[in-house]
Protein backbone atom coordinates (compact mmCIF):
# COMPACT_ATOMS: atom_id res chain seq x y z
CA UNK A 1 0.00 0.00 0.00
CA UNK A 2 2.57 2.41 0.77
CA UNK A 3 4.68 1.78 -2.37
CA UNK A 4 1.41 2.31 -4.28
CA UNK A 5 1.08 5.41 -2.48
CA UNK A 6 4.42 6.70 -3.19
CA UNK A 7 4.22 5.76 -6.72
CA UNK A 8 0.85 7.53 -7.14
CA UNK A 9 2.75 10.17 -5.72
CA UNK A 10 5.60 10.53 -7.88
CA UNK A 11 3.56 10.19 -10.55
CA UNK A 12 1.27 13.31 -9.33
CA UNK A 13 3.76 15.74 -8.83
CA UNK A 14 5.84 14.82 -12.27
CA UNK A 15 2.27 15.84 -13.66
CA UNK A 16 2.26 18.88 -12.17
CA UNK A 17 -0.01 18.75 -8.82
CA UNK A 18 2.46 19.22 -6.68
CA UNK A 19 1.25 21.87 -4.36
CA UNK A 20 2.97 25.68 -5.24
CA UNK A 21 5.17 26.79 -2.38
CA UNK A 22 3.93 30.71 -2.03
CA UNK A 23 1.24 31.19 0.57
CA UNK A 24 1.62 27.23 1.59
CA UNK A 25 3.22 28.19 5.14
CA UNK A 26 0.41 31.12 5.48
CA UNK A 27 -2.06 28.56 4.92
CA UNK A 28 -0.71 26.38 6.96
CA UNK A 29 -0.34 28.50 9.99
CA UNK A 30 -3.92 29.22 9.14
CA UNK A 31 -5.47 25.89 9.46
CA UNK A 32 -2.66 24.48 12.12
CA UNK A 33 -5.92 23.95 14.53
CA UNK A 34 -8.37 21.53 12.44
CA UNK A 35 -6.21 18.65 12.48
CA UNK A 36 -5.49 15.48 10.32
CA UNK A 37 -7.90 14.48 7.13
CA UNK A 38 -9.27 12.16 9.68
CA UNK A 39 -9.93 15.10 12.30
CA UNK A 40 -11.54 17.70 9.92
CA UNK A 41 -13.97 15.05 8.02
CA UNK A 42 -15.24 13.46 11.89
CA UNK A 43 -15.85 17.14 13.45
CA UNK A 44 -18.14 18.01 10.02
CA UNK A 45 -20.69 15.21 11.16
CA UNK A 46 -21.17 14.75 7.28
CA UNK A 47 -18.88 11.90 6.48
CA UNK A 48 -19.71 9.66 9.81
CA UNK A 49 -19.98 6.47 7.46
CA UNK A 50 -16.55 7.28 5.16
CA UNK A 51 -15.42 7.37 8.58
CA UNK A 52 -16.74 4.09 9.72
CA UNK A 53 -15.51 2.71 6.73
CA UNK A 54 -12.29 4.09 6.62
CA UNK A 55 -11.87 2.50 9.71
CA UNK A 56 -13.01 -0.85 8.90
CA UNK A 57 -10.76 -0.61 5.84
CA UNK A 58 -7.32 0.09 8.23
CA UNK A 59 -7.08 3.46 6.48
CA UNK A 60 -7.37 5.74 9.51
CA UNK A 61 -3.67 5.83 10.32
CA UNK A 62 -2.98 6.15 7.14
CA UNK A 63 -5.55 9.08 6.42
CA UNK A 64 -3.43 10.60 9.44
CA UNK A 65 0.02 10.39 7.99
CA UNK A 66 2.29 13.26 6.53
CA UNK A 67 0.16 13.19 3.15
CA UNK A 68 -0.54 15.67 1.47
CA UNK A 69 -3.64 14.03 0.58
CA UNK A 70 -6.61 15.28 -1.69
CA UNK A 71 -9.84 13.18 -0.85
CA UNK A 72 -13.05 13.58 -2.67
CA UNK A 73 -15.09 12.47 0.06
CA UNK A 74 -18.64 11.34 -0.41
CA UNK A 75 -21.39 12.45 1.95
CA UNK A 76 -23.07 10.24 4.71
CA UNK A 77 -26.10 11.03 1.80
CA UNK A 78 -24.02 9.91 -0.57
CA UNK A 79 -23.40 6.32 0.84
CA UNK A 80 -26.93 5.66 1.22
CA UNK A 81 -27.51 6.56 -2.04
CA UNK A 82 -25.93 2.97 -2.85
CA UNK A 83 -28.24 0.22 -3.86
CA UNK A 84 -29.60 -1.47 -0.93
CA UNK A 85 -26.93 -4.10 1.32
CA UNK A 86 -24.13 -2.54 -1.00
CA UNK A 87 -22.27 -0.72 2.03
CA UNK A 88 -23.37 -3.39 4.64
CA UNK A 89 -21.36 -5.45 2.60
CA UNK A 90 -18.66 -4.12 2.07
CA UNK A 91 -18.18 -3.60 5.80
CA UNK A 92 -17.70 -7.15 5.89
CA UNK A 93 -14.70 -8.45 6.81
CA UNK A 94 -14.24 -10.67 3.67
CA UNK A 95 -14.67 -7.63 1.58
CA UNK A 96 -12.08 -5.88 3.40
CA UNK A 97 -9.88 -5.29 0.10
CA UNK A 98 -12.61 -3.96 -2.30
CA UNK A 99 -13.70 -1.42 0.58
CA UNK A 100 -9.77 -0.34 0.41
CA UNK A 101 -10.03 -0.40 -3.35
CA UNK A 102 -13.24 1.92 -3.09
CA UNK A 103 -11.85 4.45 -0.47
CA UNK A 104 -8.36 4.80 -2.28
CA UNK A 105 -9.84 5.49 -5.36
CA UNK A 106 -11.16 8.59 -3.61
CA UNK A 107 -7.53 9.94 -2.59
CA UNK A 108 -5.62 11.66 -4.83
CA UNK A 109 -1.57 12.05 -3.92
CA UNK A 110 -0.75 15.85 -3.03
CA UNK A 111 -2.85 18.66 -1.83
CA UNK A 112 -4.49 19.83 -5.13
CA UNK A 113 -6.76 22.81 -4.28
CA UNK A 114 -9.83 24.18 -6.28
CA UNK A 115 -8.05 27.12 -8.20
CA UNK A 116 -5.43 24.24 -9.42
CA UNK A 117 -8.46 22.79 -11.08
CA UNK A 118 -10.49 25.84 -12.23
CA UNK A 119 -10.88 25.70 -16.08
CA UNK A 120 -9.51 22.45 -16.65
CA UNK A 121 -9.96 19.27 -17.95
CA UNK A 122 -7.95 16.70 -16.75
CA UNK A 123 -7.47 13.03 -15.33
CA UNK A 124 -5.93 12.11 -11.87
CA UNK A 125 -4.24 9.01 -10.69
CA UNK A 126 -5.52 8.17 -7.54
CA UNK A 127 -3.52 6.11 -4.56
CA UNK A 128 -5.25 2.69 -5.92
CA UNK A 129 -3.45 3.58 -9.35
CA UNK A 130 -6.86 3.75 -11.53
CA UNK A 131 -7.54 7.52 -12.13
CA UNK A 132 -10.20 10.15 -11.69
CA UNK A 133 -11.97 12.37 -14.80
CA UNK A 134 -12.21 15.63 -13.59
CA UNK A 135 -14.09 18.60 -15.29
CA UNK A 136 -14.09 21.64 -13.74
CA UNK A 137 -15.08 23.98 -16.88
CA UNK A 138 -18.10 24.38 -15.63
CA UNK A 139 -18.07 23.74 -11.35
CA UNK A 140 -16.55 20.69 -10.43
CA UNK A 141 -17.36 17.33 -11.49
CA UNK A 142 -15.49 14.17 -10.60
CA UNK A 143 -16.29 11.15 -12.41
CA UNK A 144 -19.89 12.77 -12.78
CA UNK A 145 -20.12 13.28 -8.88
CA UNK A 146 -20.78 17.13 -8.11
CA UNK A 147 -18.12 18.50 -5.69
CA UNK A 148 -20.50 20.42 -3.73
CA UNK A 149 -18.25 22.08 -1.18
CA UNK A 150 -14.36 22.48 -2.47
CA UNK A 151 -11.08 23.01 -0.11
CA UNK A 152 -11.75 22.05 3.31
CA UNK A 153 -8.48 21.77 4.46
CA UNK A 154 -6.57 19.76 7.21
CA UNK A 155 -3.12 19.93 8.36
CA UNK A 156 -2.15 16.88 6.08
CA UNK A 157 -4.22 18.07 2.77
CA UNK A 158 -7.31 19.63 1.58
CA UNK A 159 -11.39 17.60 1.73
CA UNK A 160 -13.59 18.03 -1.69
CA UNK A 161 -16.99 17.49 -0.89
CA UNK A 162 -18.77 15.10 -3.62
CA UNK A 163 -22.39 13.97 -3.92
CA UNK A 164 -21.65 10.18 -4.70
CA UNK A 165 -19.39 7.38 -4.09
CA UNK A 166 -16.76 7.06 -7.20
CA UNK A 167 -16.55 3.42 -7.72
CA UNK A 168 -13.13 2.17 -9.09
CA UNK A 169 -13.09 0.86 -12.77
CA UNK A 170 -13.80 -3.15 -12.88
CA UNK A 171 -10.59 -4.12 -14.95
CA UNK A 172 -8.15 -2.33 -12.54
Amino acid sequence: MLVRLLAAAALAASAGFAPALAGEKAEKNARAEKGDIVDVAASTGSFNTLIAAVRAAGLEETLRGEGPFTVFAPTDEAFAALPPGTLDGLLKPENKQQLVDILTYHVAPGKTKSKDLAGKRLDVATVNGATLAIDATDGVKVNGANVVKADVYADNGVIHVIDSVLMPPADQ
